[in-house]
């Protein structure tokens, strides 16, 4: 009896050494495929090494801060296999000076490379700024253009205090230090002295859209009171160069620009998408083991926070008007 149990025995030791093997293999064979798009990722920047020639596109979305991610992407393609670039802008502008990084990142790419800015639903302030820094403009007939103005705000709160009875006192070495503070009236000059910074800056925005839109006075004037204009009425005001999306402005890099035809058109991302996109993986497999509050917690770290606070001159557009 003792040798059929050995022999059984035996048979079991090969099948369980036989799956052990099939499970090293598959974990090398993930951990080989993990470690290469991990090296990928890492040292490209971007979703692959884009070393063949192809037509790159720039996302510019949401609220915009001149970001170091985005701007290093940009002095990455100046010098990249890209025979063009797309700026797909759907934004409705940020900070002035943010805008004005952009702007100038922008430039320096299209002294290298042609580039075409394609507005999806929204370029407005800023968002319209960074579509200056492009050759061409190309938006839909319903998108929103324009919105060159810009403005600051501040909460003021002195009235409130008045009435529950706080007082915040402070020692100023002259009467515009940290005005205006939201804590106390504001007083003329300080009213004065914002009001010179935000003409100041409205005059380089105006100037910019003169000087790459190639306006008159009056033509300058028509477009420059704060509002927004959709494709149809920004192409017939000429803040834009043509009406439609992707296919037109690649029509017009290889009619006008002699950018060979069929070439792939492949996203490049800034740097920060691989973390988030770790999140996001990892959220993903939260989700297959069920785990739906880690899933969500995961998915909101890696979410980027648009929604603060924006310091100093803005150049965005928001719908309550006060742009």
């Amino acid at each position: 009896m003792a040798a059929p149990q050995f022999s059984d025995y035996l048979v079991e030791r090969r099948l369980l050494g036989r799956r052990l093997s099939f499970w090293r293999l598959a974990a090398f064979v993930a951990a080989a495929l993990f470690i290469l798009v991990l090296g990928l990722r890492l040292f490209s920047g971007e979703d692959g090494p884009h070393l063949s020639p192809h037509i790159a596109r720039l996302n510019i979305r949401g609220v915009i801060t001149g970001d170091r991610e985005t701007l290093r992407l940009i002095s990455r393609l100046e010098d990249s296999a890209a025979a063009a670039v797309l700026v797909s802008i759907d934004s409705p502008g940020g900070t002035t000076a943010g805008a004005e990084r952009l702007y100038d990142a922008l430039r320096r790419l299209s002294a290298k490379k042609p580039t075409a800015a394609v507005v999806g639903s929204l370029a407005a302030s800023g968002g319209y700024i960074a579509a200056l820094g492009a050759d061409q403009i190309v938006a839909l007939g319903n998108s929103l253009v324009g919105s060159i103005g810009v403005l600051v705000q501040y909460p003021n709160v002195s009235e409130l205090l008045d009435k529950i009875g706080v007082k915040v006192e402070g020692v100023k070495s002259s009467p515009l230090k940290a005005a205006p503070n939201g804590l106390e009236p504001t007083s003329p000059e300080a009213r004065a002295a914002l009001e010179s910074l935000v003409m100041d800056s409205y005059g380089w925005f105006k100037g910019l859209v003169r000087e790459r839109r190639g306006f008159d006075d009056a033509q300058l004037a028509a477009v420059s009171d704060g509002r927004v204009f959709t494709g149809r009425q920004a192409l017939g005001l000429r803040l834009i160069d043509r009406l439609g999306g992707e296919r037109e402005a690649i029509a017009w890099l290889e009619q006008e620009k002699g950018v060979a035809k069929g070439l792939s058109v492949q996203d490049w991302r800034a740097d920060r998408s691989f973390r988030f996109g770790l999140f996001s993986s990892a959220a993903g497999v939260a989700t297959l083991l069920g785990l739906d509050d880690l899933a969500r917690m995961l998915e909101r770290g890696g979410e980027r926070v648009e929604g603060r606070m924006l310091d100093g001159l803005v150049s965005i557009w928001q719908v309550d008007g006060a742009d």
